[in-house]
């Protein structure tokens, strides 16, 4: 129960270091990643899960915050809005503290390799059983965005 809880305590003291330090950004942003667990808790004892989500939830919850980030700063660069650019990137780095390190091109492909091997996958009918080996070793640790046509090419 201890570990499950972790990434939970360690936002949840990061919240209230912010608002000793008063700052406003930062506590914000884990505001709403506080938010953000709190509406899946729910979700999840809704279908049973009395204790809330883990931390493997938690990251699939960050991760997607970044992603939605990444994708309004872009619109906003591209609309001149830079001011407003600036504050999501500003949210990106302060969520990305609580995800794992990104893993670089070659581990992605190194992983992949691994995950196929693994398998035994010999077709791209095997598509869905490699991504959800890497989904559940690597959450937060890679865009499953940027894989999936990368699984594709070793298969296919």
């Amino acid at each position: 129960m201890a570990e499950r809880m972790a990434l939970r305590e360690e936002i949840n003291s990061s919240l209230k270091q912010a608002m000793r330090d008063r700052a406003a950004d930062r506590l914000s942003t884990l505001r709403l990643i506080m938010a953000a667990i709190k509406d899946r808790d729910i979700a999840a004892r809704g279908e049973g899960a009395e204790e809330g989500v883990g931390d493997d939830e938690i990251l699939a919850i960050l991760s997607k915050m970044v992603k939605q980030r990444q994708e309004s700063a872009r619109t906003y660069e591209e609309g001149g809005r830079l001011d407003l650019a600036e504050r999501e990137l500003g949210e990106i780095t302060v969520i990305e503290e609580y995800l794992p390190k990104q893993l670089g091109d070659d581990e992605i492909a190194a992983a992949i390799d691994a995950a196929i091997a693994e398998i035994g996958a010999s077709s791209i009918r095997d598509m869905g059983k490699i991504m959800g080996a890497l989904k559940s070793k690597y959450t937060g640790q890679m865009d499953f965005g940027k894989v999936g046509p990368m699984v594709k090419n070793q298969l296919g």
